[in-house]
């Protein structure tokens, strides 16, 4: 059996919903606190032991190369002045084997990962999507490498959402749980309405696949948002080969919208050790400074009363 050794991370998506700071600035470049969150997904990545990442790119993506290259000046200046906590954290990320592909037209998440073709070859492989930052014991990606060495078959990460929000996902139909956590699976849906959810388990943007998934790509119909979809894809492959789902029970951090990034900043602000103390204090006390007009007003309408 072949070792799951490379990922793929697809990145070329415009990042509308975070304009006008995206207009030049890509996506997956802007910080949770001091760290850029594309940053979060390749380090899962290595804790997992992939060797190779291949990081799918499309027009203003540079800074995601030049993030992850060396730069000679700057760990200089750092090296010269002593500041080796500084430097160390530049180091780390130049010490990962990345690719880089570009796609050139933004046809969906299918296409994004076919692109991806050669550099998998006949491997399994890992997609892991950058809207989504996951937190366990075990790397997310690693359990799902840990499914493959018993399984030999496609693994879709799953985690349970609110029944209402099921439109925003895709949506397995599960066939009866294998193990604790392990489902087999009769077929995916793409975005259903929530009234035809055969589920409230949605598709979290982690995927092991085996490259049989390429074949299927390669013929795949536009879906919706006439975009090549991916869960579209896994269905297909589902029908002549297994596929299953792990229901991931960690903590995701969402920050694929403005409301989950900020969400996630403040959580992982409230652990930085730099941040984290002075950052719960100013809360404590945003929250009494919001409190007070709402009480300040009952009193008023009282007295007019």
């Amino acid at each position: 059996m072949m070792k799951v050794k490379k990922a793929v991370i697809p990145a070329a998506g415009l990042g509308t919903r975070f304009l006008p700071a995206t207009k030049a600035m890509a996506k997956e470049m802007l910080p949770i606190v001091d760290k850029p969150t594309i940053q979060f997904i390749v380090e899962e990545a290595l804790k997992s032991g992939i060797e190779d990442i291949l990081i799918v790119t499309g027009k203003a993506k540079r800074p995601i190369e030049d993030h992850f290259d060396a730069n000679i000046e700057l760990e200089t200046n750092l090296r010269e002045k002593g500041k080796n906590d500084l430097l160390k954290l530049v180091e780390e990320t130049t010490d990962v084997n990345l690719h880089f592909i570009r796609q050139s037209h933004p046809k969906g998440l299918g296409h994004a990962v076919l692109q991806a073709k050669a550099f998998i070859g006949n491997e399994p492989f890992v997609v892991m999507l950058g809207d989504d930052i996951m937190e366990d014991e075990i790397p997310l990606t690693q359990q799902l490498i840990n499914d493959y060495e018993e399984t030999h078959a496609s693994t879709i990460a799953v985690m349970e959402v609110p029944h209402e929000e099921t439109s925003k996902y895709g949506i397995i139909n599960p066939g009866g749980e294998l193990e604790k956590g392990l489902y087999n699976v009769k077929n995916f849906v793409e975005k259903p309405d929530p009234s035809k959810a055969p589920s409230d388990l949605a598709i979290i943007g982690r995927y092991l696949l085996t490259p049989e998934i390429f074949d299927v790509l390669e013929n795949q119909e536009p879906g919706a948002g006439n975009e090549i979809q991916l869960t579209d894809a896994i269905d297909t492959l589902n029908k002549t080969q297994r596929v299953f789902a792990r229901q991931f029970t960690g903590q995701r951090f969402d920050v694929g919208d403005k409301f989950g990034f900020m969400k996630t900043s403040i959580e992982y602000g409230l652990k930085h050790p730099e941040v984290g103390a002075p950052l719960k204090e100013y809360i404590i006390e945003l929250s009494k400074t919001l409190a007070t007009p709402a009480k300040e007003t009952k009193k008023v309408e009282s007295k007019e009363k």
